[in-house]
């Protein structure tokens, strides 16, 4: 038994105090009616001594029924003191009844029920895969769901030191929502880079080396054999703030180059680790999982401890969050394993070598995790093959024309360095942000998901289109002109848009039916364009 660990882990918390939590809670009264709202996570709290069992290891759970009959086994975490939590997210509205299952006495065969609401306007459910077209993500309500990603791998150490609030974790994740990002990719935990630091950079903006472990102990010095709950409840505000901008937390579990003392893969420590991430942020409906960043590389090249993790993961979670690995070599192997295909891909063929993974993944999504750009900010962070805003840009949406999604990336955001509100900037040294709120302006405009790529509709751009009545065309940066062959059921009648991605303007283009060629010239040549082309429908 690792009774002294535990107990001295425990001697260094401030305490427990439902009101301070991230979650809603309420105390379990055993017969008890609860309230809550579908899709909105809700904890019950259990109080119990573990006495001579370890806290971590013993067996807890709640088994729900929902009013259709489904039943979910939702596994309860260890909170710290005497306190267990099981953390349920309603599927559906209704009536919820439950009974505990645990090793401890204390915790076994109590039973309540809650009764969840219909969702609060805005609230759209957990992201999940289109059951109409295996392509396409949309949301558990049916809406849309369009990834505009960001990483962001140090968010959780912005305030992981403070017990009272999260003001630079609101000012970052409230910058990403005003400008379009609706999925963030974090660590649950990354010590520090391997590179050397700009000696230029101001301390404050530095979060590598955070003095907070997901262990006990210190990075340096780790004690494996206990987990520290107060770095995971600080977590907890992180994933909370994001649903709470509408921002799905897509959490990578493990990163190995990042300098984290990590227990033995497979040992019970790792083991602990692990299942402890997956009890305690199950039940987040905008949770999507990563087993790791750069699964296979950096000396972990064992696949089948990746299959391992994943299928670790699904024996213990019901709520099916999607599931995804930061590896095309693995997705690429295994892609029966993950809901979704992630790549990375610095090649300057992008859009060649997209269409490739498409052709070969007919049956899933496709994210371009990292393609090689790292927008440049005052500080230097991480020599990437595109580093001006204009060239990530471009290489968003080459991934996009390819029928897949994209990631983006600001070096004094991305990894140890975060500018959480790059506000304080000179406006010369902000990122543009703003270039992915207008690609969730296009988005909205035109539905890109909608749309496949389409070969031979132009001599000189890209094409993605539904090949009867949208057609939409990314002209490349330094091209003067681009002829576009329609198919004879769009017809002559047809208007035509320019969207500039850089200020997110739409106006109207030529009429190319008054014209002898389908040519277009794009306002200036010196920048990336969109033109949009709509025939009328019957």
């Amino acid at each position: 038994m690792r009774t002294k660990s535990w107990l001295l882990l425990l001697l260094g918390l401030t305490g427990f105090s439902p009101t301070a939590r991230a979650v809603p809670a309420a105390a379990f009264a055993q017969g008890s009616d609860y309230q809550t709202e579908q899709w909105r996570t809700f904890d019950f709290l259990f109080s119990a001594h573990p006495g001579t069992l370890d806290p971590f290891d013993l067996d807890f759970s709640a088994t729900f029924t929902g009013p259709a009959g489904e039943t979910l086994k939702v596994p309860g975490f260890f909170d710290g003191a005497d306190h267990f939590v099981v953390r349920f997210t309603a599927p559906a509205a209704g009536k919820w009844s439950f009974q505990t299952y645990s090793s401890l006495a204390a915790l076994n065969r109590l039973a309540g029920s809650v009764l969840a609401t219909a969702p609060a306007a805005g609230r759209h459910g957990p992201v999940i895969i289109d059951p109409t077209n295996p392509r396409r993500l949309q949301y558990a309500d049916g809406n849309q769901y369009y990834p505009i990603s960001f990483e962001a791998d140090w968010v959780f150490a912005l305030d992981a030191e403070n017990s009272a609030g999260t003001p630079r974790t609101e000012d970052f994740v409230r910058n990403l929502a005003e400008n379009g990002f609706n999925q963030l990719i974090l660590n649950v935990y990354a010590y520090d880079v391997q590179w050397p630091r700009d000696p230029q950079l101001d301390p404050q903006y530095d979060y590598g080396k955070p003095r907070v472990f997901p262990f006990g102990g210190t990075n340096d010095t780790p004690d494996h054999s206990t987990l520290n709950v107060t770095f995971f409840q600080r977590l907890d505000r992180v994933i909370d703030l994001l649903d709470r901008h509408g921002i799905a937390a897509h959490l990578m579990i493990y990163v190995w180059n990042k300098n984290v003392n990590w227990p033995a893969s497979r040992s019970l420590e790792d083991n602990r680790y692990f299942d402890y991430a997956v009890k305690r942020y199950q039940g987040f409906p905008n949770l999507i999982w990563d087993i790791s960043k750069e699964a296979t590389g950096y000396g972990h090249n064992d696949k089948s401890y990746i299959t391992d993790r994943i299928d670790r993961l699904k024996a213990l979670e019901s709520s099916r969050r999607l599931v995804t690995v930061h590896d095309y070599d693995y997705c690429s192997s295994f892609p029966n394993k993950v809901d979704f295909i992630s790549i990375q891909n610095w090649q300057p063929e992008l859009w060649h070598v997209m269409m490739d993974v498409r052709t070969k993944h007919p049956d899933k999504p496709i994210l371009n995790i990292e393609h090689g750009g790292y927008e440049k900010g005052p500080y230097h962070v991480f020599t990437g093959a595109f580093l001006s805003a204009e060239a990530c840009l471009e290489r968003a949406y080459l991934s996009i024309f390819a029928g897949a999604y994209a990631t983006h990336y600001w070096q004094d955001a991305a990894w140890n360095v975060i500018i959480p509100d790059p506000s304080v900037l000179p406006p010369a040294q902000r990122p543009h942000y703003e270039y992915y709120r207008h690609l969730a302006a296009l988005n909205e405009r035109v539905e890109l998901s909608a749309l496949a790529p389409t070969k031979g509709r132009a001599n000189s751009a890209f094409c993605l289109s539904d090949e009867k009545y949208r057609f939409v065309f990314m002209i490349p940066d330094q091209t003067s002109a681009v002829t576009i062959h329609l198919p004879k059921e769009a017809g002559k009648d047809h208007v035509s848009t320019w969207f500039d991605p850089l200020t997110g303007v739409f106006s109207s283009a030529q009429d190319p039916a008054k014209r002898p060629t389908n040519t277009y010239f794009p306002p200036r040549p010196d920048q990336l364009w969109i033109l949009i082309v709509e025939a009328n429908r019957p």
